[in-house]
């Protein structure tokens, strides 16, 4: 899962941007909100974690130009705490709301509930035949007993997982799976697909050749 981090307190943004990847997000980062608005417009992001006071554009005048066209869930982050300040972010088109200073513990599992809610999926757990995908603890079960996963091999299922039944294109992967930093290998998918394939059974995923994957229901 791809995400979009606009702050512009550097300690902060390193901060979430190393907790995000140790939880195995692809990362972008922006410290405006000119800047953040092109990118949020430019890529599809599973979320975006949004600071309200940014410099050129605010985080309200950003949401607002994205909402007339992207829906993208937006977490918005702020020292503001007053109720009319919250309502005043969710009414711009914000989908959750978290005050400065705050927990990552809870910024995780709001981020986790957002994306989940974008995909019309609302236990953190997915089942798929003997497979469990529980998108809270980062884990997958097979016929009860734990599987281990590399951080992207487990991020390429959860997004395959989310869109179960669906056919999801090889550029969309790519997309939502690297952040901007990374060169990603026209064939580097073709592994991932295959080591979990090895993990989870030779079935697992289907590959519809020249288009995408796809997990069925």
């Amino acid at each position: 899962m791809r995400i979009l981090i606009v702050e512009d307190e550097p300690d902060l943004i390193d901060a979430l941007s190393r907790t995000l990847r140790e939880e195995g997000y692809a990362v972008d980062t922006a410290e405006d909100g000119e800047e953040g608005l092109y990118k949020a417009k430019t890529w599809d992001y599973d979320a975006i974690l949004l600071d309200i006071m940014l410099p050129k554009l605010d985080g309200l005048g950003l949401l607002e130009e994205l909402r007339k066209s992207k829906a993208t869930p937006v977490l918005l982050l702020t020292a503001r705490d007053t109720v009319d300040d919250r309502v005043q972010g969710l009414d711009s088109g914000a989908d959750d709301y978290l005050v400065k200073p705050f927990e990552l513990s809870e910024l995780l599992a709001r981020l986790r509930a957002l994306i989940r809610r974008s995909t019309g999926t609302a236990s953190p757990q997915i089942n798929i035949g003997e497979v469990t995908i529980d998108t809270a603890s980062k884990s997958i079960l097979k016929e009860g007993e734990e599987v281990n996963l590399t951080a992207r091999e487990y991020a390429l299922v959860e997004m395959l997982a989310l869109n179960r039944g669906k056919l999801v294109t090889r550029t969309t992967l790519y997309e939502h799976l690297f952040d901007e930093n990374e060169d990603s290998l026209s064939n580097l998918m073709d592994v991932y697909v295959s080591n979990v394939r090895k993990k989870l059974g030779k079935d697992f995923i289907t590959t519809k050749r020249g288009q995408g994957y796809l997990i069925s229901v």
